[in-house]
Order: C-alpha cells, then structure tokens, then sequence
C-alpha cells in the first residue's frame, strides 16, 4: 500500500541508534545503511521545524532496572561497555531534538514520549530504528493503541533476524500503519510540507 499522507504535526521517532545497537551485524540492512537514511529523515524533519524523538535504550549498571519475568529464551548478566547507550554521532547534537530513554522494547512504557509528543500537538509518527521486531514494532503497536497514525520507513530499519524483520513487514505494521521507503517518507514530506 502506497502512503498517502503525513499529518501536519509529524514526528519522526528513532529507535535504539545508539553506539552498541548500530555496530551490530543486522538484516537486510547494516546498521550505518539505517543511520544514513535516519539522518535524511531526521535532516528534512528538522527543516520543516517537525519533532525529531531520539530514543535509546539504556539499564542501570548493576541491571537492577532491567526487564524482569521469565523467558525461554536466557537472558544472562551482561556487561555494557562505556557509551553503548550513547545516540549516534550522526544524530546526536541537534538541540531541538527530544530524548527519552527507555527500559523496555517500546518507547512508550515508562517514559514521557507520550506527553512529549502530545503537548507538541503530534497526531502522526514515522519510525526508524533496530531492531524491526523488537524495539520498532513494539513502539508501533503502542502509538497504534495510543491513536496516532503510524507511518514505517521500512529501508531505515533492521533486525538481527531477516525472518523477523520480514514478518514484521508483511504481517504486522499492515495492521498497524503505512510503510514506505525512506524516499517515499522524503517525497511526501516534500509535497505536504513546504520548508
């Protein structure tokens, strides 16, 4: 389905581009390929004055604030690395951009990206980030439930696995939002608002 409008209050939200995200070996695009797309979307946002939300993800040293319950899938102790939680410096130094931080997979539990977006008057959100089907997808499901309209830049996104960012392409964001390619977001921004 081809998009077919970006609303006149629009935020780009970027999730996880940050230092030990981004180096990670993903599908069907490399890390830098989805930060060299998010800068072009992040570019053309910022010169229309339209939010730009960098969210990362990020625990507490010792792990205490850290996702519990039990999973079949192991999590272990991990030690991060100093600024592995650090937005790219791609992204990074743009004073008018928000930040929020998150603990969980989306980016509305916990955090004020709600209140953030919705006192900017924001009724539409495009989404970039990795991974595809933990962190985006997540994050999509929430703005779909909190009612604003979804819009998925699908070349600007990434997983670890190519079967996970494919089911999240054909079966899940259809239900949730639009998608496009980053040049389709660009050329519609283009035509719906002027710089």
């Amino acid at each position: 389905m081809a998009l077919t409008t970006l609303d006149p209050r629009t935020a780009l939200v970027v999730i996880d581009l940050q230092n030990g995200i981004v180096g990670m070996p993903t599908q069907p695009h490399t890390g830098p390929e989805v930060v060299a797309r998010t800068v072009e979307l992040a570019d053309a946002f910022r010169a229309r004055n339209l939010p730009v939300v960098l969210v990362r993800v990020s625990f507490a040293a010792d792990g205490s604030d850290a996702v519990p319950g039990r999973t079949d899938q192991q999590r272990g102790a991990r030690a991060f690395p100093e600024g592995w939680d650090l937005v790219v410096d791609e992204l990074s130094g743009h004073p008018g951009d928000i930040h929020v931080t998150k603990h969980n997979w989306g980016a509305f539990h916990g955090t004020d990206l709600d209140v953030q977006l919705r006192r900017r008057g924001v009724t539409q959100i495009v989404l970039t980030g990795i991974a595809t089907s933990i962190g985006v997808e997540s994050t999509a499901r929430a703005a779909y439930e909190h009612g604003y309209h979804v819009t998925l830049a699908t070349d600007a996104m990434a997983d670890a696995s190519p079967e996970a960012h494919r089911n999240s392409l054909e079966r899940i964001f259809p239900r949730l939002g639009e998608s496009g390619t980053t040049a389709e977001v660009l050329e519609l921004l283009a035509k719906t608002h002027a710089v």
